[in-house]
């Protein structure tokens, strides 16, 4: 029955591959004077995805009950999140269902697209940097006794870098057991950490206050902000349903206490630029082009305006962070592999001097 949770297997990846689909394909087929019943019974039919055609199954037997389609979408959380199940109840209200599905699908890929672009950017530097501690880890622990070994018979002092390389290399190969479980340790305990409530928004707080990332942050999340609010206010939601849907669908817990804050001034029967204005890390910008749209009548094309804005400015400071990172990342990793290779043929450099 609807109004359940349903447990989707595989829900992460039928999100990314399959929702996006199916909101543009169900959007054409209602343009095209197809029933809502008829649509999802072709994309059943089509689909070869079996864990998502159960999905559609479920969403054919709610409709055929009599049922709204956001009364299935319900069911499934880990697929349609709540700004996607009140945008769906807006559109079966306003008998504006093809074009919300419409925008839905715009919102999703837009958003998609930046969300790849940002994970890029930000996995980039971790991929390279975890190479190079590999590759360092791999010669202390493997490369680097073979050599001491062969240093030992000289009988005379190593370089001091040779000397500390050779103590480093001995302590992981005497104390590996304890390293390896307090690597694990560390990291379980971070993630348990960023899980309560305190340890998300400090994690959320120092996302948006990193060097360059935090700005980066910032931009994305006032963008998505703007994006969602502006299509669930054009596909009818309430504007203080719409605040606090968009803000439990932000992604960071500092910007929506923010945005939460300006809902109660809003409840209060303040307009939504004098609310946001002040908040933390809501930029000036925004509001008051947000303000110019509300005298204008015209708030939910202003905050598409404000979206794409930020998202052209996120796109351009990806692009630049790219093109700026790799000469630097290239210089990191020669400097942690040259510095050991360095240490370990410095003897060898001075093997005359050592040997007699």
């Amino acid at each position: 029955m609807a109004g359940r949770t349903i447990r989707v297997r595989r829900a992460g990846k039928l999100a990314a591959t399959q929702v996006i689909p199916f909101s543009r394909q169900i959007a054409s087929m209602l343009g095209a004077g197809m029933s809502i019943l008829s649509s999802i019974m072709t994309l059943e039919e089509q689909c070869d995805d079996p864990e998502f055609k159960k999905v559609l199954r479920h969403l054919l037997d709610v409709i055929e009950r009599g049922e709204p389609l956001s009364a299935g979408l319900a069911d499934f959380p880990q697929l349609f999140d709540e700004m996607y199940v009140n945008m769906v109840v807006a559109g079966e209200q306003s008998g504006q269902f093809a074009p919300v599905m419409r925008r839905l699908s715009l919102i999703l890929a837009s958003a998609s697209r930046l969300r790849k672009k940002v994970k890029s950017a930000m996995t980039y530097p971790a991929v390279i940097m975890s190479i190079a501690l590999l590759m360092a880890a791999g010669l202390i622990q493997f490369v680097v006794p073979v050599f001491a070994e062969m240093f030992a018979g000289f009988g005379k002092e190593l370089p001091w870098l040779t000397q500390k390389l050779v103590d480093v290399s001995n302590f992981v190969k005497a104390w590996w057991y304890i390293i390896l479980p307090a690597v694990g340790a560390a990291v379980w305990l971070f993630r348990r950490w960023k899980k309560t409530e305190f340890g998300r928004r400090r994690f959320d707080e120092w996302m948006l206050k990193m060097p360059v990332f935090g700005q980066l942050n910032q931009k994305a999340s006032i963008g998505r902000f703007c994006r969602l609010l502006a299509q669930m206010i054009a596909a009818g939601v309430p504007i203080l349903k719409a605040l606090k849907v968009v803000a439990g669908s932000i992604g960071n817990t500092v910007l929506e206490q923010a945005i939460l804050g300006a809902r109660q001034e809003v409840e209060q029967g303040n307009q939504l630029s004098p609310s946001l204005e002040g908040k933390p890390y809501m930029p000036t910008l925004m509001v008051r082009m947000i303000a110019a749209g509300e005298k204008a009548g015209k708030v939910e094309d202003m905050l598409d305006s404000v979206a794409d804005a930020y998202d052209e400015d996120v796109e351009v400071m990806l692009g630049t962070l790219t093109s700026l990172m790799e000469p630097f990342l290239m210089v990191f990793l020669g400097v942690v592999i040259g510095t050991i290779v360095l240490a370990m043929f410095l003897p060898i450099f001075n093997l005359g001097s050592i040997a007699h």
